[in-house]
């Protein structure tokens, strides 16, 4: 069953990311897509709360549920920024460097020094990021440097370590709780939280965004619907699994990723892409098998 939410996991969530992208398209401001978003959480999570016993639910589980809404809506926010800036070919197999976020985290609060395996798995993720790039004349050091200077791979970057503080606590509240319960909280407080975000980080006004975006209503009923599922989903599998086995069936999203964002963006250097994402996701399972 597990092998099944996997790949129900991935293909939502890929969904997700191709709504997202074509709503950008749009000119709707990234921020706004995921208020729009977390709308329809919000939404859908009303369906469950009045069917759901909540008091067996301790401080613990509400201290952590807030935390993760809280890193998962700047997770959220800097994807979607990166979404409409990168191509969808780039930005998923970039996925495979929160294995390495999820190193240093251990090296830094728990000591955990990188074994050889680990530091060469790391050193294989960063040559695939060096494959993700078309040949040019430039050294290898330089179009590294290239592609780490993107705006667009930084906010990548960014969503990366806010997902992934962002999955322990997630973590921690499925450790009081159900993965519906998690789900419901965890879209109903980052609701309010985007909103914040949207009143005082952007200069577009909401009246203005909401009138923008109803032509393109379906999309973002898509986006949110697979948003829901894939989270569920997601919290599933974390509650049945260790987070570093569910992050290395993760890395096969990319693949799709690089194959939609070649469809229906007719994205360049497919090819060179998914050997890009083979290389990522050998290095990102050599640095899991450690784990």
């Amino acid at each position: 069953m597990e092998i099944f939410f996997v790949f129900g996991r991935l293909l939502l969530s890929s969904a997700s990311n191709v709504f997202q992208k074509q709503l950008s398209h749009h000119g709707l401001h990234p921020f706004y897509i995921v208020a729009s978003t977390y709308a329809v959480l919000a939404a859908l999570s009303l369906l469950f709360f009045f069917n759901t016993a909540f008091a067996h639910l301790s401080p613990s589980f509400w201290i952590n549920v807030l935390l993760a809404a809280l890193f998962d809506v700047g997770g959220w926010m800097f994807m979607v920024m990166s979404l409409s800036k990168t191509d969808l070919s780039i930005f998923g197999p970039l996925n495979a460097y929160k294995v390495i976020v999820s190193m240093l985290f251990a090296l830094v609060f728990l000591g955990e020094v990188p074994t050889l395996q680990g530091f060469a798995g790391i050193m294989i993720i960063v040559a695939g990021s060096f494959l993700l790039l078309p040949p040019s004349t430039g050294t290898m050091q330089n179009r590294l440097t290239q592609l780490w200077l993107d705006r667009g791979v930084q906010a990548r970057f960014l969503s990366i370590l806010l997902f992934s503080i962002g999955t322990v606590f997630l973590k921690g509240s499925l450790e009081h709780s159900g993965p519906l319960e998690t789900l419901i909280f965890w879209s109903l407080f980052g609701l309010p939280l985007i909103l914040l975000a949207n009143a005082f980080l952007t200069t577009e006004r909401l009246a203005d965004n909401i009138k923008n975006s109803q032509p393109h209503a379906l999309p973002i009923a898509a986006a949110g619907l697979t948003v829901f599922v894939m989270q569920y989903l997601t919290l599933v599998l974390l509650s049945q699994m260790l987070i570093a086995y569910a992050l290395a069936l993760f890395q096969l999203g990319m693949l799709l990723q690089v194959f939609l964002g070649y469809r229906i963006f007719n994205e360049p250097h497919v090819i060179r892409r998914l050997m890009a994402s083979l290389v990522m996701i050998a290095g990102s399972l050599l640095v899991l098998q450690v784990n």
